[in-house]
């Protein structure tokens, strides 16, 4: 059956196009009398094609057509999609892009809900919490549900909506941080190599490959780990009304849905058509149309301007802590 809102579409497309048809004849087909007729033909059409795209335009903007918004995080988490201490890959989530879009989405005023569609090992902390506060704050229902994978930083983000639904087979977990550092030490001296150290602050160069870890250095280190490890914990025991000792209790396991959703880590199991089917209740609709929110400009790592930042990761992200000091977090 077709919307309202279709047929006011159809409606625009349909006397628009005629309307730059008539315009296009008159302008290249019989004035002025020095064009040939297939040329003015050929134009005329390329102006039919112009106003087919504007009345298309106008119309999807007067009368979008959908009331549901779908945003994506696929692959690992980051600030900008690249650029970071370790290569991203190609499919890596700009962080920004995906809080653009669901702002972008919120202030629409067609739209009354939210899909976040979860495909991601995870990534940097502070990135993966951008986005749970930006779902947090879209007004009206959201609905978060992981295709083939939503851990650690996926779960994050979605500790921020109003549900999480998963896969039979979808992995679902890895609530937990880790680090790690290249010891390099050895190596250098074997290639006469040495470190000679020029730094302000005792911990400045904590975890530098070319010299051995100090106790104190290395207990400075955990607790930076531990600290997220807490504030991960926090943010999913608030977000998922989870018991923080049960969350602890995970131990960053990963766990396939059906297993999540009996653990209450995932609060139903099904698919795409399920989750809408739910939305038509919930709006009180008989008509959820989806619409795709990408980015308003191109997908492209920005190139920093040489200066490393300092970014952390935790669970299955990649990134590193202490940048060019050799000590990363990493799964």
């Amino acid at each position: 059956m077709v919307s309202k809102d279709g047929v006011f579409q159809l409606l625009i497309v349909v006397v628009t196009t005629a309307l730059f048809a008539v315009v296009g004849v008159g302008l290249f087909v019989f004035y002025p009398d020095t064009l040939t007729d297939l040329l003015g033909v050929l134009l005329a059409l390329v102006v039919v094609l112009v106003g087919i795209k504007i009345a298309g335009n106008v119309a999807s903007s007067l009368f979008p057509g959908y009331n549901v918004a779908e945003v994506a995080v696929t692959g690992p988490i980051t600030r900008d999609g690249g650029g970071g201490p370790l290569p991203s890959g190609p499919r890596a989530t700009p962080a920004d892009d995906v809080v653009e879009q669901i702002d972008r989405a919120d202030a629409d005023d067609s739209v009354d809900a939210l899909l976040l569609k979860l495909n991601t090992p995870g990534g940097e902390v502070v990135p993966s919490d951008d986005i749970r506060l930006a779902a947090e704050r879209f007004d009206g229902p959201t609905i978060a549900y992981a295709t083939d994978t939503c851990a650690s930083g996926g779960y994050w983000i979605a500790s921020g909506c109003d549900e999480l639904w998963a896969r039979e087979g979808s992995i679902v977990g890895s609530i937990g941080v880790i680090g790690s550092r290249v010891n390099a030490s050895d190596l250098a001296e074997k290639v006469g190599l040495s470190y000679e150290r020029f730094a302000a602050g005792e911990y400045k160069d904590a975890g530098t490959p070319l010299k051995e870890l100090e106790d104190h250095e290395r207990e400075y280190l955990q607790g930076v780990i531990d600290d997220y490890y807490e504030t991960f914990v926090e943010r999913v025991s608030d977000g998922r009304d989870l018991d923080a000792e049960f969350v602890k209790d995970t131990e960053a396991r990963i766990y396939l849905g059906e297993s999540a959703h009996e653990l209450g880590l995932v609060d139903e199991l099904g698919t795409r058509r399920e989750i809408e089917e739910e939305l038509e209740q919930r709006l009180e609709t008989d008509d959820v149309v989806v619409e795709e929110f990408e980015p308003e400009r191109p997908l492209m790592a920005r190139i920093g301007s040489g200066a490393q930042s300092i970014a952390y990761a935790f669970g299955a992200g990649i990134s590193g802590l202490g940048d060019g000091r050799g000590f990363r977090l990493r799964s």
